[in-house]
């Protein structure tokens, strides 16, 4: 989505090496990890501060290539998942962001536009959320029931 406006090419960065098993200097086991993920979230880390922890601190590359499960599918087992998907959320609290900014400063029509381009993305990953089952179905898009969608635990 970085390039559907902004006529540039969009964020680039260096790719991964392709591997299909977990290094040998990994002296983690997968179980291990598991109960770690686990307790990282219940410390309110987001499932990509998760992976960076892991990466940074404890030497795990990649959570996928260990234990065979991705951060978000091991915190549904474990009971921890989420409500809301973590770019969902993201993207509607930079959109909440931005109508408090539009109410102070109603002239600035540079963030009206962003505010517009956010709230349109949004609305697309949640058709996309609605087909996958992750979002409640009856659930769309709207400023006031956003801000309380979100607070909710």
């Amino acid at each position: 989505m970085a390039k559907m406006y902004s006529r540039r090419k969009g964020k680039s960065g260096s790719t991964r090496p392709l591997r299909t098993s977990p290094p040998e200097w990994i002296d983690m086991a997968p179980e291990e990890i598991e109960r770690l993920v686990i307790e990282l979230q219940g410390q309110d880390y987001s499932t990509a501060t998760i992976g960076t922890i892991l990466r940074d601190r404890y030497g795990v590359p990649d959570v996928a290539l260990v234990t065979g499960k991705r951060v978000s599918k091991i915190l549904k087992e474990g009971g921890k998942a989420p409500k809301v998907p973590e770019d969902l959320e993201n993207l509607i609290v930079k959109a909440l962001r931005m109508r408090k900014h539009i109410e102070l400063n109603p002239k600035d029509v540079h963030n009206k536009r962003s505010l517009h381009l956010t709230e349109a993305k949004v609305r697309r990953l949640v058709k996309y959320y609605h087909n996958r089952g992750l979002v409640p179905a009856d659930w769309s898009y709207k400023p006031e029931t956003a801000e309380v969608f979100i607070t909710q635990d």
